[in-house]
């Protein structure tokens, strides 16, 4: 299997003026790029090794596979919890789960704003759902693959790479997170990636 860049589902300019036009080109067709080259590349350096019972430089390309492919779907639900007139609140089936696991939408907004601005270096904010206790989470991962909960499923995530908002907000970390949470999330696809979550078995 060849793994491709999904097209974004707005213009480059639909996200002015809180993601520039320059900063998603750059961000989409050059960065995202390079991790699905980087996923492709890795399957089939495994391929090889596998067909060759050599496996002297697995070790190295399992860590390729998991810091290109995690990149790759990372950035895959990113782009499709924005759009255009994004943010303001859930409702619904998604407002009530935020509400059972973190009293309301307030205080999952700070919860979220804290631990994604807190990342050290380069990660992602990440509210996932818990097949396990139906529950919803919110974590922090470093780089794209560390310090997550296997089985969980990603709903809602926000880069925190420097390439994702430093071209337009610089060193402003909590400007950046807080426009894209007041200002481009969207709340229908997050609610749709709970629907299609709780199908998955913990």
């Amino acid at each position: 299997m060849s793994y491709t860049l999904p097209p974004l589902p707005y213009d480059y300019k639909d996200l002015e003026p809180y993601y520039s036009e320059e900063m998603l080109r750059l961000h989409h067709d050059k960065h995202h790029a390079a991790y699905v080259a980087g996923l492709n590349a890795a399957e089939d350096r495994m391929k090889a090794a596998i067909a060759s019972g050599d496996f002297s430089s697995a070790n190295a390309i399992a860590n390729d596979l998991a810091f290109h492919g995690s990149g790759h779907r990372l950035h895959s639900i990113f782009w499709t919890n924005m759009k255009p007139g994004g943010g303001g609140e859930p409702s619904g089936t998604l407002a009530e789960a935020i509400a059972r696991s973190f009293g309301d939408i307030d205080s999952f907004k700070k919860l979220f704003l804290s631990v994604t601005n807190a990342i050290q270096g380069s990660g992602w904010g990440i509210l996932a759902y818990r097949p396990w206790d139906e529950g919803l989470v919110v974590l922090g991962a470093e780089k794209h693959e560390n310090r997550t909960q296997w089985g969980v499923v990603p709903i809602l995530v926000c880069d925190v790479w420097e390439h994702a908002y430093y071209l337009q907000y610089k060193n402003a970390r909590p400007e950046w997170t807080n426009a894209f949470i007041e200002h481009l999330v969207n709340w229908d696809n997050v609610a749709q990636r709970l629907v299609a979550a709780r199908s998955v078995e913990g």
